[in-house]
C-alpha cells in the first residue's frame, strides 16, 4: 500500500532570510526557488509581501518563475496584509495565502493586546478573505506550543470551517520538547472534530537544538506538513533542516508511515547555493549536507565500510547529491561545457552579457587553479549576477604590504560613483588596513559586526570566501565576497556590504514576530 505523502514547506526565503545579514536580492531568490523547485519541494514560501516593495517584488518573481511549486506569501491577520499577498500571487501556477495570529496568553496579552474572542474573530475573518482571494489558504497558531489546549481546540475547528486547508501549529520559540509536542498534535487531531478537512502542519525552531526531533514526533502522531529551511537556516538558533527531515524520513522508512517526494540528489547543490548566496559556511560536522558528513577517519571504519559500506553509513551519499561535487574543468574547457555545468547546477544567467564576464572571470580563476570546483563556480556567478543592488563602490586595484617588524599598508584604487580614488591606511593587518582605507574614502560610519573567512575548496589554491556583516542604525547587512587572495577576497566583501547599506534596497527584516 502506498504510503501517504509528507508535505515539505521550504521557508528558506521568509524565515531564512529573517537570519540577521542573510538578506538576499530578488534574483538570488529565484535562483534558490529554482532549485528548491528542481529538488521537488511540495510548498515555496517566497516572502512576506507586505513587508516592503521589495518583498513584494521578490514573492511575485518567485511566482512568476516557479510552475511545479506552489508559491506562498506570509501575511498577518488583516485585510492589507492579505490583498497584498493575493496581489503579489498573482502569477503563481499554484498559489497559498499563509496568514497567522497569535494563541499564546503570553502573546495575546502583552503583544497582540486582545481579548481571547477577539483574536478568534480575527483570525476566522483573515481566513474568509484570504479564501475569497486565493484557493489554497494556511493558518498559523504563532507560539502553539505555549498556547491552552482548549483555546487551540476552538480556534483550528473555527479557521478549518472557515476554509482553511492547512493549519499550522508552530514551535516559535522552540520551548517543546519532542514527547509533549507530539503529543498536542496527536490530541489536536483527536479533538477537534473536522480535523479531517485539513493538513496539520508544524514549524519549530531550534533554540533547544529539538526543531527536527519535534517535527518528527509532529509526523509521527498525525502531521503530514513540515515547515523547514534549507541548513536549518533562520531567526536566532534556525528551523528545523529540511535536509534531515527528509532523509530521516527516507532512511527510517521501517518508522514514519510516509514519505517525501523529493529529489533527494539535489540537496547538497541546494546547500552549497544557499550557503554561496547567503554567506553562512555549513560545518563540517553538519549532518547530510557538512563536508565530514560522510568521511571516515577512524581505521576502524574505514576498515568497515570498504568491506561494506552499510556497517557504517546508513545511507549512500550519492543519493542526497555528494556525486556531484567534484566537477573537473578547466583552464582548456570551452564555454559550452562551462554553461552545461551551470545549467546543471540549477544557476541561470539571465543575461548575456553577464554570462560573458562570467566565463571569463571562470577562464581567469583557472589560470590560477588546476582544478575548478562546484563551489567555485556558484561563487563566481554570484560575483557576477547583475542584481537590483547599485554598485556604488568597486575595487580597481589593490596592493597590500606585510612584512615582520613594520606596521601592514594597503593602498586601494576604488571606483567610487563616477569618481576614481586612491586611498591607503595602515592597519593591525592587511586587512584591517584595507578596510581603513575604505572607510577613509566612504566615511560610512557602520560598525563592523562579523567577519568571516571560509575555503571554498580544499587546497592551498582554494578561493577564499568572506562574509563581512556591518550595522548601521539597527540596519544589518550582509556582503560577500571570494578570490585566491585572501585580501581581495576580504575587500569585495567589505564593498558588496556598503553597496547594499547605501541603496534603497537594503532590507530592514520585515517580521520578528512571526511563526
Amino acid at each position: 500500500m502506498a504510503k501517504q505523502r509528507l508535505v515539505i514547506f521550504d521557508t528558506t526565503l521568509r524565515d531564512g532570510e529573517q537570519s540577521p545579514g542573510a538578506s538576499m536580492t530578488r534574483e538570488e531568490k529565484i535562483r534558490i526557488a529554482k532549485m528548491l523547485e528542481k529538488m521537488g519541494v511540495d510548498v515555496i514560501e517566497a516572502g512576506f509581501a507586505i513587508a516592503s516593495v521589495g518583498d513584494f517584488e521578490s514573492v511575485k518573481a518567485v511566482a512568476e518563475a516557479v510552475t511545479d511549486s506552489t508559491v506562498c506569501s506570509l501575511s498577518r491577520a488583516g485585510a492589507e496584509d492579505i490583498d497584498r499577498a493575493a496581489e503579489a500571487l498573482k502569477p503563481a501556477n499554484a498559489g497559498r495565502i499563509h496568514t497567522f495570529i497569535a494563541t499564546s496568553p503570553i502573546h495575546m496579552k502583552y503583544k497582540l493586546r486582545m481579548q481571547p474572542d477577539d483574536v478568534v474573530t480575527r483570525a476566522v475573518a483573515a481566513v474568509k478573505h484570504a479564501r475569497n482571494l486565493v484557493g489554497d489558504v494556511e493558518f498559523s497558531c504563532e507560539d502553539a506550543s505555549r498556547s491552552e489546549f482548549d483555546f487551540l481546540c476552538r480556534i483550528i475547528e473555527q479557521t478549518i470551517a472557515a476554509g482553511a486547508s492547512t493549519i499550522n501549529l508552530p514551535d516559535t520559540v522552540g520551548y517543546s520538547t519532542p514527547g509533549e509536542y507530539g503529543e498536542l498534535i496527536g490530541r489536536l487531531l483527536n479533538a477537534i472534530p473536522n480535523a479531517d478537512k485539513a493538513v496539520f502542519s508544524v514549524h519549530c525552531h531550534n533554540d533547544l537544538g529539538l526543531a527536527v526531533a519535534n517535527s518528527l514526533s509532529a509526523v509521527l502522531n498525525g502531521a503530514r506538513q513540515v515547515e523547514c529551511t534549507i541548513n536549518g537556516l533562520g531567526e536566532r538558533a534556525g528551523n528545523a533542516s529540511l535536509e534531515e527531515i527528509a532523509m530521516a524520513v527516507r532512511t527510517r522508512q521501517d518508522v514514519f508511515p510516509v514519505d517525501v517526494r523529493l529529489d533527494t540528489t539535489q540537496i547538497v547543490p541546494t546547500s552549497r547555493l544557499v550557503s554561496s548566496i547567503t554567506g553562512f559556511p555549513v560545518q563540517p560536522n553538519k549532518a547530510i549536507v557538512g563536508a565530514n558528513a560522510f568521511a571516515h577517519e577512524s581505521g576502524i571504519h574505514q576498515d568497515g565500510v570498504l568491506k561494506h559500506r552499510e556497517t557504517y553509513e546508513i545511507m549512500r551519499a550519492q543519493d542526497v547529491g555528494w556525486h556531484t561535487n567534484r566537477l573537473v574543468l578547466g583552464k582548456h574547457s570551452g564555454r559550452a561545457a562551462f554553461k552545461a555545468r551551470l545549467e546543471d547546477l540549477g544557476i541561470v544567467v539571465a543575461h548575456q552579457a553577464a554570462l560573458d564576464l562570467a566565463f571569463t572571470r571562470f577562464k581567469e580563476l583557472a589560470d590560477k587553479k588546476h582544478e575548478i570546483f562546484d563551489e567555485d563556480l556558484q561563487a563566481l556567478v554570484s560575483d557576477v549576477q547583475p542584481g537590483d543592488v547599485p554598485k556604488r563602490f568597486q575595487l580597481l586595484e589593490l596592493e597590500a604590504v606585510s612584512r615582520s617588524g613594520s606596521r601592514p599598508r594597503s593602498v586601494l584604487r576604488l571606483q567610487v560613483d563616477e569618481q576614481q580614488l586612491t586611498v591607503s591606511a595602515e592597519g593591525d593587518g592587511p586587512v584591517d588596513a584595507a578596510f581603513k582605507a575604505i572607510e577613509s574614502a566612504v566615511s560610512s560610519g557602520a560598525k563592523l559586526e562579523l567577519y568571516s573567512v571560509n575555503a571554498i575548496t580544499s587546497g592551498t589554491d582554494s578561493q577564499g570566501e568572506v562574509q563581512v556583516r556591518l550595522e548601521k542604525g539597527g540596519q544589518i547587512v550582509n556582503g560577500n565576497g571570494a578570490d585566491t587572495d585572501i585580501i581581495v577576497a576580504s575587500v569585495k566583501a567589505y564593498l558588496d556590504a556598503l553597496n547594499i547599506l547605501h541603496s534603497d534596497k537594503q532590507r530592514a527584516h520585515p517580521q520578528r514576530e512571526g511563526v
